[in-house]
């Protein structure tokens, strides 16, 4: 599937894009994390703050931190999620947190921000999807797949090595468009 096409049984196209976060819109990816958070309340026992939000703890570190990356996902000119990345200290690249808002799933809009995602970036690469989070479970491997231009290494870790049993994929992305 080409970046820009919406998933099969529909002839219509979406346009994806991914724009930098920049910190005049800070409370824009601010409110997009309380969605983000809300929907994982599926997955975890996220609690709200004594405001009724949730705390998301590492936002302002891709403000101030040259090695993080937040993205908007954009999708026909509107804004439909976002993708946080960082760079490791070991220099591989890692998806932090990806969401799309639910009126966008299913389109091919993730796979698509995904995919510019990772070719941004090339190099070598590494995310974890929660077990309990069967969608993820579903998206991320195909997706990966698709872009990886060697094999994928898939590893399960569990606890005391990660807070929740997840999947972990490691691959690389070459520099192709």
């Amino acid at each position: 599937m080409n970046a820009g096409e919406r998933s099969s049984g529909s002839q219509d196209q979406v346009t994806v894009q991914l724009h930098r976060v920049r910190e005049q819109h800070k409370s824009v990816l601010a409110n997009l994390v309380q969605f983000y958070q809300y929907d994982f309340t599926e997955f975890r026992d996220l609690k709200l703050s004594p405001h009724g939000t949730y705390v998301y703890r590492w936002l302002d570190h891709y403000f101030v931190e040259p090695s993080r990356q937040a993205l908007f996902i954009v999708a026909d000119d509107a804004i439909a999620g976002f993708a946080l990345m960082r760079r490791l200290p070991t220099k591989v690249n890692q998806v932090a947190e990806f969401f799309v808002l639910k009126a966008h799933r299913r389109k091919g809009v993730g796979r698509a921000a995904a995919t510019k995602l990772f070719r941004r970036f090339p190099g070598r690469w590494q995310l974890e999807f929660d077990h309990t989070n069967a969608p993820a479970g579903r998206f991320w491997p195909g997706v990966v797949a698709e872009v990886a231009s060697g094999p994928v290494e898939s590893r399960e870790l569990v606890p005391p090595e990660v807070e929740y049993p997840c999947t972990q994929l490691l691959f690389t992305v070459d520099g192709r468009t």
